[in-house]
């Protein structure tokens, strides 16, 4: 993507199965859970650079030391930071505190058996230490402390919101974020309150009281209650400083979540290949967590899976996470990838009219390699079966040099584009400032015959298209092409996302513009207007009602007509070669990823109410020119990014 777009925020979850002398016995470290969870967060550091967070739950801490812990920071280098801060903090003890297992168990900070960990990024712009996950809920009971992290957002927070206040809670923020913090803590300490009221506490000492209260929590029962009202995307993970932890997916299965357990361990990522990678696993040991279901693990070990919200009849796992937010080390979506690439063969033959002596094939950025790789190879193919053709219909009238000829011809394919520093465009203003983003990409000179070849360019979206006229276009100008055909392998995107990554406003999206543009050109405002109508009518409607009118604004033309305007807007007056762009169609897009039917961004589709009431009052804001102002409590958008 060459649109710089935030990504979706990144989980990780250890639970240690064994006392940590088994760890230091057999790994020759008591650290190998925090070593494990730094690999996670690390290989994952793609989901997140705004900022990560570390929580840890210490099984044998004794009273009157901490039992749960947390360390977070900002910034892109904050894994680093966390994880250097927690080894230095380990200097306050001597050689020998650190190599008795037996006060490390008790009294070092993060020498724990739990570990929570997450990546950020917002989808709405809130900043701050104070909005890095994960959030902590302290209590001296450590059945009622909770610390809890995701990758989430919700559509719905006014509700939620508004159920606290039923409960006769004062809510302190209107982030979704702390709201389902303080929802999940609301019926933690109701299930905790439960439990004490019905045990037979004569024989027992307070501690044991404190044990049989962690014993007893019924989390399924929990989750249930606090999410039965929650619509959006989300992979939630939760640890109880009791010992408990647990990891909720949202019942349309918008957003993903793995897990792998042994008799050592259990853990839970975003990402499959993190898995894999951390523990030399293979595809099948790793597992996907299924729509609406929790993975619970108690205190004593036990691992338990849990259908918390019935799956609903359409699941819709998130289409982006194939097409360029998961990493494309993954089995199932490199091979996607690579066909989302494959597919584009007949528009890329039909864009440069079946003339590959004259066409060269590249990429850009690096996330577009794989689909790269798949469009070389349909190429190919395409290519040995028109040589095959050839020489069948000639047959014996060839020459062997004429042969020769023939099977001697490949596809040129070269490294045309290279993005080359990170320019600080910031120093500069004006015309200044555009000249140089102009250079944020290089081009390696020499590599198209002047006047006479073609470049096709594959990129894996396109989202606002303000990199490629600024830069991408201008640079590979330079060359001197004939044409240049821009090829996304996603689809247009013409929709806000409300689950969790940050594409909210309709002015981004170069397909929403185009189409606006298309509608004006051809004396057609009526149909902005009536849009905007039925928008504004819907406005007060409960979410269920709501329909989305948006659609009506793409309408009335067809991809290529908007694919062309596209074009169009994005070409400078300076330009010399005739630039084309070829997207993906929605169809393709489910033939190479038939097991993630979450197309919203490109088809409007939302699976969820809340996303309908998104794209209705993001329409109105843009109107009304208030887009700015969209993230407005009275609008009911979320406000943080998880």
């Amino acid at each position: 993507m060459t649109d710089i777009i935030k990504h979706e925020c990144g989980i990780a979850v250890i639970r240690l199965l064994k006392p940590l002398d088994y760890y230091y016995n057999k790994y020759g470290s008591w650290q190998y859970g925090l070593d494990k969870m730094y690999l996670l967060m690390e290989k994952q550091h793609n989901r997140g650079q705004e900022g990560a967070g570390l929580g840890a739950v210490k099984l044998e801490a004794s009273p009157g030391n901490e039992f749960i812990f947390r360390e977070r920071a900002l910034g892109s280098g904050a894994i680093s930071e966390i994880f250097s801060h927690i080894h230095t903090s380990f200097q306050q003890f001597t050689k020998e505190q650190l190599n008795d297992i037996e006060f490390v168990k008790t009294s070092v900070p993060f020498a724990s058996e739990l570990f929570i960990g997450h990546l950020r990024y917002s989808t709405t712009g809130k900043s701050g230490l104070s909005y890095v996950h994960p959030l902590l809920r302290r209590n001296n009971w450590a059945s009622r402390s909770l610390a809890l992290a995701g990758n989430f957002n919700m559509t719905n927070v006014d509700e939620m919101f508004h159920q606290l206040l039923q409960e006769g809670q004062h809510p302190r923020d209107y982030a979704d974020t702390f709201v389902m913090l303080e929802s999940l803590g609301h019926y933690l300490d109701r299930e905790v309150q439960y439990q004490y009221d019905h045990l037979d506490k004569e024989q027992m000492t307070g501690q044991e009281v404190s044990r049989q209260i962690g014993e007893k929590l019924d989390i399924p029962f929990l989750l249930k209650r606090a999410s039965g009202i929650w619509d959006g995307g989300y992979a939630l993970c939760g640890l109880i400083g009791c010992g408990d932890a647990f990891v909720l997916r949202d019942p349309w299965g918008i957003r993903s979540a793995f897990y792998y357990h042994d008799d050592e361990v259990a853990v839970v990522a975003s990402e499959r290949p993190v898995i894999q990678t951390a523990f030399n696993l293979k595809k099948e040991d790793v597992h996907e967590l299924n729509p609406g279901e929790a993975l619970i693990v108690k205190r004593n070990g036990s691992i338990n899976l849990h259908q918390i919200q019935e799956k609903k009849k359409k699941i819709t796992p998130c289409s982006f996470e194939r097409i360029y937010f998961s990493r494309g080390s993954d089995h199932d979506i490199y091979l996607e990838r690579k066909k989302l690439g494959e597919l584009l063969v007949p528009k890329i033959m039909e864009a440069v009219n079946g003339d590959f002596d004259n066409t060269v094939f590249s990429f850009i950025p690096n996330t577009a390699e794989v689909a790269y790789f798949g469009m070389l190879q349909g190429l190919e193919d395409h290519f040995n079966h028109k040589k095959a053709l050839t020489i069948l219909e000639k047959g014996n009238s060839l020459s062997k040099e004429e042969i020769d000829a023939i099977l001697s011809k490949r596809v040129r394919s070269e490294k045309v584009a290279i993005k080359d520093i990170k320019l600080r465009t910031f120093i500069a203003q004006g015309n200044t400032r555009n000249d140089l983003a102009a250079h944020v990409y290089d081009v390696t000179y020499g590599s198209l015959r002047r006047g006479v070849d073609s470049l096709v360019i594959i990129d894996d979206s396109i989202v606002r298209g303000t990199t490629l006229k600024q830069s991408i276009i201008k640079i590979l100008d330079r060359l001197n092409p004939k044409k240049i055909i821009i090829v996304s392998s996603s689809p247009q995107i013409r929709y806000p996302d409300c689950y969790g990554i940050d594409m909210s406003r309709m002015s981004e999206f170069i397909a929403f513009k185009a189409a606006i543009e298309l509608l004006k050109e051809r004396g057609m405002q009526y149909v902005i207007d009536e849009t905007y109508k039925k928008s504004v009518a819907q406005r007060h409607m409960k979410k269920e009602h709501i329909v989305n009118h948006v659609k009506d604004i793409y309408a009335p033309f067809t991809d290529a007509e908007i694919s062309d305007k596209i074009a169009q807007m994005l070409t400078s007056k300076d330009i010399k070669a005739e630039v084309k762009i070829v997207f993906q169609s929605i169809e393709d897009l489910h033939k190479a990823c038939p097991n993630n039917g979450g197309d919203w961004y490109f088809s409007g589709d939302y699976p969820t109410p809340g996303g309908n009431r998104l794209v209705n009052n993001a329409f109105i804001n843009y109107i009304e020119g208030q887009e700015n102002k969209s993230h407005q409590y009275s609008l009911n958008f979320s406000k943080s990014s998880e």
